[in-house]
């Protein structure tokens, strides 16, 4: 490996070329950047969230850029486990979420500002996103249900992609490859005339996975168009499809994963176990400026998606259709010295769903329907944020909403005569309080106070424990409520720093379990269990000495622990073993300390090192906290060196990369199973170049 990067080190030094203009940008993250996930543009200052921005300079260095995995390991707060080195992850803030067995529950996740969660606030991946074409990331922290509903318990992860180039024409390419037969292809096209400025870009990816059965392949085709018919009037329509594919090699026990921890679960090959997403979406968002006081925000948007799930059991088909839009009127009022902002809005959501299982029989679809139903979703929501600036230094916000959640079902089958149709209502109220208060560049203070909820979503309510098809009728929303108090600033503009501490309270959480019924002993079921008390400190800091040298240091401690009035048995399938999840136990999958260091320095001009650590102490696999299950902790070290160059007009970007460096075993994700197979071993050493061209 020394003999590879000392090559590519000499050939940069070597080449005859002249620098490109086009560089990585150096680091800048003043007070004043402007803060879009929360609704109201304003300067990170005034924003009473915890946040975190993950900008160009970051993300342009990224080893694969095909999962978000890579770019949120430096934010404090966030859990992501990529559960087979693809594009498939599992995601929590501050522990919310994260016994969810797909998708990602309660964080509003936004695409160019179109949001990619259903009407229950179920994000059920990211595959819509081509990370090579992000530029901006944007993840608020906390309690905020009463900007975005059921969808914002946990936070938002705002994501904005590029516009095209600035002159006429331009094209982009890209290929990387890398161990375990990864490869990457992307290409894109774009650029500007007089009032519209357009992105268009495809991309397949294609690996094989560190373990047996793991092989993952996507199609990717986004475009994005900007109109601007006059200076106060915006137009963006996005029109985007994906289709993913990953096999599923499910977890494994921890011997098997002693003897071989490359070995697929027993059942995944005979059944042929994976997942396959095709979907369609098209979007118009729009910005409406009149005036300069009067501003209407609004987005419109229709889902089409094809999902095919197949597990030990039944294949499991699913059409959804998720029409939905949101409008935001604001009003800004005050003189110099206080402004007022008063904003009123609604989102609206539908989603229908034709879903049907039948048995699977050793990789072959039977003949048997053991389910089919039509599911129809909707929401609707009016929020109400006002926003007090009383001088430069200081900020109030609050904000309230209301959210109904309606869910039916019409059982199609009525097996045996037994007709399985319902619905499930829900609704909440949620509100926020928080203010800034800024002394001095290098001091900055925030606070706030909310709530939120999570209802159950499709993903859950759909498993019914006693029938085939049917609502699980005994689910309600999960809630939260608690204080956050933080301190941000920036110093000498060579560092900036941010500290949160907060506390949480949760009620009727989300349970995983199993039931006893041989024909569905290996589905995944859900209950509310209990009470939790969260308590948790985020550090984050960027120290730039010299404009050559930049150090990044996030620092996650979680003290997340149950709170029951009595103990909670743990059914597992060999009924001999005996645990419970008692009071004062850690929730599981949340590691008490994550470390995240990255330091990147430029040696000469155009060409980037990076080194980065990554540590996890030791987590639990399920609530009962048996020691000699738990997961083992973890540093990893990883490399990576980028040279962007310009030969006559030419610009371009050479990256090479090395991933878990000292070749670690460790595990990338754990669930609990009544089985015992909760262990997922992740990837050892692996290697990635790439070659990125702009004409």
């Amino acid at each position: 490996m020394k003999k590879i990067i000392l090559l590519l080190f000499s050939t940069l030094l070597f080449i005859n070329i002249s620098f490109s203009q086009d560089s990585i940008p150096s680091f800048k993250y003043p007070l004043d950047i402007v803060i879009t996930g929360s609704r109201l543009e304003l300067p990170l200052k005034f924003n009473t969230f915890s946040t975190s921005v993950i900008e160009k300079d970051f993300l342009r260095t990224m080893p694969k850029t095909i999962c978000v995995d890579e770019p949120l390991k430096i934010v404090p707060g966030v859990r992501v486990e990529n559960q087979a080195n693809g594009s498939r992850i599992h995601l929590s803030i501050r522990g919310q979420g994260i016994l969810s067995e797909h998708g990602i529950r309660g964080t509003k996740v936004l695409l160019d500002g179109i949001p990619l969660n259903d009407p229950s606030g179920f994000t059920p991946d990211f595959y819509d996103v081509d990370w090579e074409t992000v530029t901006n990331i944007e993840v608020l922290k906390g309690t905020g249900g009463s900007l975005y509903g059921g969808s914002g318990s946990a936070g938002i992860i705002n994501i904005t992609t590029e516009d095209g180039f600035k002159k006429p024409f331009g094209v982009d390419g890209l290929f990387k490859y890398g161990t375990n037969n990864f490869w990457k292809g992307f290409f894109e096209f774009g650029g500007t005339t007089d009032k519209v400025n357009y992105r268009v870009s495809t991309s397949r990816t294609m690996g094989d996975g560190y373990r047996e059965h793991t092989h993952f392949w996507g199609n990717n085709l986004y475009g994005k168009f900007n109109y601007q018919p006059l200076q106060n009037i915006k137009l963006t329509p996005i029109l985007y499809y994906t289709d993913f594919y990953n096999e599923n090699p499910e977890g494994i026990n921890l011997e098997q994963y002693r003897i071989d921890p490359k070995q697929p679960n027993p059942d995944a090959i005979p059944f042929n176990e994976y997942m396959e997403t095709n979907r369609f979406t098209a979007g118009l968002t729009g910005k409406l400026n009149f005036e300069k006081s009067h501003f209407i925000d609004f987005n419109v948007y229709g889902k089409r998606t094809r999902y095919t799930e197949v597990n030990n059991r039944t294949f499991l088909r699913r059409t959804l259709t998720t029409p939905g839009g949101s409008l935001q009127y604001t009003y800004s009022l005050g003189n110099k010295s206080v402004k007022n902002y008063v904003s009123l809005g609604t989102d609206l959501q539908w989603q229908n769903i034709a879903e049907r299982r039948t048995d699977n029989l050793h990789s072959y679809e039977g003949d048997t329907v053991r389910s089919q139903e039509t599911i129809k979703q909707s929401t609707l929501s009016v929020f109400l944020i006002d926003r007090l600036e009383i001088s430069s230094k200081i900020n109030l916000t609050g904000s309230i909403r209301y959210d109904k959640i309606n869910n039916e079902l019409q059982d199609e089958l009525k097996l045996g005569g037994i007709d399985l149709s319902g619905s499930k209502d829900f609704d909440k109220t949620t509100a926020k309080i928080g203010f800034t208060y800024s002394p001095f560049t290098y001091l900055n203070f925030y606070g706030n106070y909310g709530t939120g909820f999570m209802p159950p979503a499709v993903e859950e309510l759909a498993q019914n424990p006693v029938k085939f098809g049917g609502f699980n009728d005994a689910l309600v929303p999960a809630t939260s409520y608690g204080p956050e108090f933080g301190i941000r600033g920036v110093i000498k503009d060579k560092i900036y720093y941010d500290v949160t501490t907060f506390y949480l309270k949760t009620e009727n959480d989300f349970n995983r379990y199993r039931i006893s019924d041989p024909l569905r002993n290996q589905e995944t079921f859900y209950q509310n269990i209990g009470k939790s008390n969260r308590f948790g400190v985020e550090f984050y800091t960027k120290i730039v000495p010299f404009p050559f040298l930049n150090l990044q240091i996030a620092y996650t401690f979680s003290d997340f622990k149950y709170s029951l009035d009595a103990p909670f048995r743990v059914l597992m399938d060999d009924t001999s073993i005996v645990k419970y999840v008692q009071d004062g136990n850690y929730l599981p999958n949340i590691p008490q300390h994550q470390l995240y260091v990255d330091l990147q320095i430029e040696p000469i001009k155009n060409l980037y090192f990076g080194v980065s650590t990554e540590t996890a102490s030791k987590w639990y696999i399920d609530g009962a906290n048996i020691e000699d299950e738990a997961a083992n902790g973890y540093t990893l070290t990883h490399f990576r060196v980028n040279y962007v160059f310009n030969i006559k007009g030419v610009y371009g970007e050479l990256q090479f990369s090395v991933r878990n460096l000292f070749d670690k075993i460790y595990l990338g994700f754990t669930e609990p199973d009544p089985g015992g197979n909760s262990y997922q071993p992740a990837a050892r050493r692996e290697f990635f170049g790439g070659l990125k061209i702009n004409l």
